[in-house]
C-alpha cells in the first residue's frame, strides 16, 4: 500500500503527483484568443435513435449511458448513476449560460428508476449539475458518494447521507457491492471556491463477480492506471473518457484523447472499455462526431480488436456479462490478469472537508 500513488495536499489544494500543471489562465487567454484555433462546428442539435424505456432489466447487472459521464448501472442491489447531469446547459447558471447539449438524456430525469447511490467524480459543472442533484435528493433519496471536500456539494443540493472516500478507501455500497476510490489526473474548480480544494476520483466497483471502473475525468498518467490494476484487478468493463482533448498542449493535464484512452485501456488489462464524455457538450476545438472516429483509428493502430473498445448509443442498455479474459482485447505484457488485491472493506469516516 505504501507506493500506491496519494494524492497531494498542501493544506489548501489537492494535486495529482507526476501530473503536468493544470492549466492556467494565461493559457486559457492564449487557447480563445491568442492561438491559430482549428474549432470544429458543432451542429444544434443531433436526434437521438428511439431507446427502450428503462422498464425491468433482462440482465442482472445492465448499464445504459445516458449522456457525456452519465451512466445507469442496474444491478439486483440497486441502482447508481454516474456523474448525473441532465440539465440543458453547464454552468454556474445552467438556465441561460454555458455550453447546451446538442442531444437530449437519453432518459429523462422523470423516467429513471429508483437510484440506491450516485457516484460524484469531482465539481466541474459537466460532471457535478446541482438541479440535476436536486431532483434526485427530492426523488429518490440516493446516498451520494465522492472524494474529499465534495461532500458539501451534495448537501446543499439536499442529501442527508453523503460518503467521502480518499484514493485507495474502501466501502460496502449495497450487499455483496464494493466500491473503491481510484486516483485521477484531474483538477477541480467553480465558480465560487479555491481552485483544487476540492479533489477528483474515480470509482472500481465489485458486484456479483464482475469489475466495473468508472475513471470520473482524467489525463494520461503513466502510473495511476497500471496501480488501478496491480492493486483491484483488470476490470472487466472501464468507462473511459473520448473527449474534450483539443488542443492537445492545452487539454493533456486535465482529459485525454482517444490514443491516449486505449493507453489507458490497455495500462488497466481491461477486458472492455466503453466510451463516454463525448457528443453531447462543446467543451474543447474537436467536431462533435470526432472522438469516435480518432478512437478507431487508435484500436487499428494498436492492433486491437474495434470491440474492445465500444462506443455505446445513447439509452440502449449494455448487458454487463463476465466472460473468460481474452489477452487481444488489450495486448498488454502481462501475460495474464493477477489476482485483484484484497483489502478489507471499511465505511471510514469522511475526510475533513478542505473548503
Amino acid at each position: 500500500m505504501s507506493d500506491l500513488l496519494r494524492a497531494h495536499f498542501d493544506g489548501k489544494r489537492f494535486s495529482t503527483p507526476g501530473a503536468p500543471p493544470i492549466a492556467t489562465l494565461g493559457m486559457l487567454l492564449r487557447w480563445q484568443f491568442f492561438s491559430k484555433r482549428k474549432k470544429s462546428p458543432w451542429p444544434r442539435h443531433v436526434p437521438l435513435p428511439p431507446a427502450p424505456p428503462p422498464g425491468t432489466p433482462e440482465h442482472a447487472l445492465s448499464l445504459t449511458w445516458i449522456n457525456h459521464s452519465t451512466f445507469l448501472l442496474r444491478t439486483p442491489a440497486g441502482n447508481l448513476l454516474t456523474d448525473p447531469v441532465f440539465s440543458r446547459r453547464i454552468s454556474p447558471a445552467p438556465r441561460f449560460l454555458g455550453p447546451h447539449r446538442i442531444h437530449p438524456p437519453a432518459i429523462p430525469l422523470h423516467a429513471l428508476p429508483p437510484i440506491s447511490a450516485i457516484l460524484l467524480s469531482h465539481d466541474h459543472y459537466d460532471h457535478c449539475d446541482l438541479p440535476t442533484l436536486r431532483h434526485l435528493a427530492r426523488h429518490h433519496a440516493p446516498l451520494g458518494i465522492t472524494a474529499p471536500g465534495n461532500a458539501l456539494l451534495l448537501q446543499r443540493a439536499g442529501f442527508t447521507r453523503t460518503l467521502e472516500l480518499d484514493w485507495w478507501r474502501q466501502t460496502t455500497l449495497l450487499p455483496g457491492f464494493t466500491l473503491t476510490a481510484t486516483p485521477a489526473q484531474h483538477w477541480s474548480n467553480r465558480l465560487t471556491g479555491r481552485r483544487c480544494a476540492r479533489l477528483w476520483a474515480g470509482f472500481y466497483l465489485s458486484h456479483a463477480g464482475h469489475r466495473l471502473y468508472f475513471c470520473g475525468d482524467t489525463g494520461y498518467h503513466p502510473r495511476i492506471f497500471h496501480q488501478i490494476r496491480e492493486h483491484l484487478g483488470p476490470p472487466h468493463t472501464a468507462l473511459l473518457p473520448i473527449g474534450a482533448y483539443e488542443p492537445h498542449w492545452f487539454m493533456r493535464a486535465q482529459h485525454c484523447n482517444p490514443a491516449e484512452a486505449v493507453q489507458i485501456h490497455r495500462d488497466l488489462n481491461a477486458r472492455q472499455s466503453i466510451a463516454m464524455h463525448w457528443g453531447c457538450f462543446p467543451l474543447a476545438d474537436e467536431a462533435h462526431d470526432a472522438p469516435p472516429r480518432a478512437l478507431a483509428a487508435a484500436l487499428h493502430a494498436a492492433g486491437l480488436p474495434r470491440e474492445s473498445f465500444l462506443t455505446l448509443t445513447p439509452g440502449h442498455p449494455h448487458p454487463l456479462t463476465t466472460p473468460a479474459w481474452h489477452p487481444h482485447n488489450c495486448k498488454t505484457d502481462t501475460p495474464a490478469p493477477p489476482p485483484p488485491h484484497t483489502t478489507p472493506s471499511t465505511t471510514p469516516p469522511p475526510p475533513p472537508s478542505p473548503a
